[in-house]
């Protein structure tokens, strides 16, 4: 019951984009997802599946955890390409500092031999 009113007072907090636009589209097809509603509304003979029947309110609320973790997952990699691709500029920097340094130490003068 907690549950079910703390994802209430989520939901009056969402903005209007989030009530309208749903999380992610539906990768089933029509019939598909006919056979899905048909087998939510037949009573459950298993003890799970009744229990889960309990659980349908937080649907909304485990999109959005895993839209959270999908999104938390992309930026993790998207970081560490980010810090990869930082360790190599740096040492395309260091190369190039260094071979700034040795062009100036080169004589002018051509080599005698």
């Amino acid at each position: 019951q907690r549950l079910l009113r703390l994802a209430e007072l989520c939901r009056r907090l969402e903005t209007e984009e989030e009530k309208v636009l749903p999380f992610y589209p539906s990768s089933l097809g029509e019939l598909e997802q006919q056979k899905v509603h048909r087998a939510l509304e037949e009573t459950a003979s298993e003890p799970l599946a009744r229990v889960m029947k309990d659980y349908m309110g937080l649907e909304r609320f485990w999109q959005r955890f895993n839209k959270a973790k999908l999104e938390e997952k992309g930026l993790e990699r998207a970081r560490a390409a980010l810090a990869e691709r930082n360790q190599e500029l740096r040492r395309l920097l260091q190369q190039y500092l260094a071979g700034a340094t040795i062009n100036q130490k080169v004589p002018k003068d051509p080599h005698p031999l």
